[in-house]
């Protein structure tokens, strides 16, 4: 099984890097294959539809890993009550053809208070624009899910994206056996 996690934020010192890196161990942990997106790491041109544009090797990289993935963990940070920009962006240069019929989880990274809705609606809509399967499930993190190092390790925290997690790779098998049939 390959997952490919995302990493939505482009800022250097991120929450939200902090629940992808998790996801990602804890996927490796139960012997899934990932590969990991970084908008902060993995710089991307700003898509415009310009055909060009696919010979750029970050956008190179994400569409070979969004294509050999069988199942997506995608993280934001809420901006401005939507997903960040960076991701929406390296969502345009993938399409329908890397999501469909593949389980997606998506969790935010949340200011206080009652963030990160808004960005998992706007991610929810987008993903279903994608054909993918979204997980009913998601998860929001705030700041005091995370230590001084900005990784998640507060308990209940984990524990919610362990169950994801689970999640994940159940439907991820689920759907992979149903579409060798």
């Amino acid at each position: 099984m390959k997952i490919l996690v995302m990493n939505g934020s482009p800022t250097a010192e991120s929450r939200t890097r902090g629940i992808a890196e998790y996801a990602a161990n804890v996927l490796q942990e139960k012997g899934v294959e990932v590969t990991f997106f970084d908008a902060g790491k993995d710089r991307l041109p700003l898509y415009t539809g310009d055909t060009a544009e696919q010979e750029n090797e970050a956008v190179q990289k994400l569409i070979q890993a969004a294509d050999e993935a069988q199942g997506f963990f995608i993280c934001t940070p809420e901006y401005h009550n939507g997903m960040s920009g960076a991701l929406k962006n390296a969502l345009d240069f993938l399409t329908g053809n890397q999501f469909k019929n593949k389980p997606v989880v998506i969790t935010a990274a949340a200011g206080g208070g009652k963030g990160g809705i808004n960005a998992l609606n706007n991610l929810r809509t987008v993903m279903r624009g994608l054909y993918s399967l979204v997980i009913a499930d998601q998860f929001v993190a705030d700041p005091i899910h995370f230590n001084d190092e900005r990784e998640l390790t507060e308990e209940l925290a984990t524990l919610r994206v362990n169950s994801l997690i689970d999640q994940l790779v159940d439907l991820t098998k689920l759907v992979s056996s149903n579409s060798k049939n």
